[in-house]
């Protein structure tokens, strides 16, 4: 961590240091660290949102590669895991490209020094309230072909949009770039009318000063007209889970077919659409 002191503001909490914290990363601060503890102590099983979320992302990068879409923008994408966009992609289609996009500096560091020797694969800090601009940037310039089919990923991101910033136009946007045959994923926090929601929903908003939980009826909205893929918008744990047999074991594996179903794993849902 000490390579960051001095680009990176300690005294606050970071979305994605927090998220990094729940998944068992060491890149986060004790402020960061605090809000996590907050959410393992007080509100036990919510961490079961991260790894829920995470194991539905390995899943949608992997089925959109086999698909044959070979270029990804991942906004708002976080510090690295145990397994990333640009390594499961590569695994299904050799040469995947992968743009990775986060307004926190340090995800920044981190992944340019991760990628360094990497071609394929860039970083960059931008906010995803600002899709021309990370559009007409030089890394997606370089990487990102728009005449072929591209997939966008909002993994767990839109929901720290209010309505006021408008997650629907930064959907709305994309939609427009890419061509025929690219695919959008979108996994959102989910109202369930239940204290855990709220509880959940309260801290984020005080600590960031933000935060909007969506039915799924919204997050459907999100996609426009977009063709959104079977199994429509579900519970990230039910978002096409694995067989034992089709379960990568260098992951943890939460998305499975036999998960049992907590009030935690409805807190968010995924779902994956198409461009015709």
């Amino acid at each position: 961590m000490n390579d960051y002191v001095g680009v990176v503001d300690q005294s606050k909490p970071s979305i994605a240091r927090v998220y990094d914290y729940l998944l068992g990363g060491k890149d986060n601060y004790p402020v960061d660290q605090e809000i996590g503890d907050h959410f393992k102590i007080n509100l036990p099983g919510s961490v079961a949102i991260a790894f829920g979320n995470r194991q539905a992302l390995v899943r949608a990068v992997r089925d959109i590669a086999r698909s044959g879409v070979e270029q990804f923008i991942d906004l708002g994408s976080g510090l690295p895991t145990a397994d990333n966009v640009h390594q499961i992609a590569a695994r299904y289609a050799a040469g995947a490209k992968v743009v990775y996009v986060d307004n926190d500096p340090i995800v920044l560091a981190h992944g340019r020094s991760l990628l360094a020797t990497d071609e394929n694969t860039t970083v960059m800090q931008a906010d995803v309230r600002e899709p021309e601009k990370i559009r007409n940037s030089d890394e997606v310039r370089r990487l990102i072909d728009f005449d072929k089919p591209v997939a966008v990923v909002f993994s767990a991101i839109l929901h720290h949009l209010n309505d006021d910033e408008d997650p629907h136009g930064v959907v709305s946007y994309w939609h427009d770039q890419i061509p025929s045959g690219s695919q959008v994923f979108i996994s959102h926090f989910r109202s369930g009318g239940n204290a855990e929601t709220e509880a959940a929903e309260q801290k984020l908003q005080s600590t960031f000063g933000r935060g909007r939980w969506r039915t799924d009826e919204e997050i459907r909205d999100l996609f426009g007209d977009l063709e959104v893929l079977e199994p429509g918008i579900v519970p990230a744990v039910l978002w096409r889970p694995d067989t034992p047999d089709e379960s990568d074991s260098s992951i943890r594996s939460i998305g499975s077919a036999d998960r049992e179903l907590t009030v935690w794993d409805q807190l968010i849902s995924a779902g994956l659409a198409r461009k015709p």
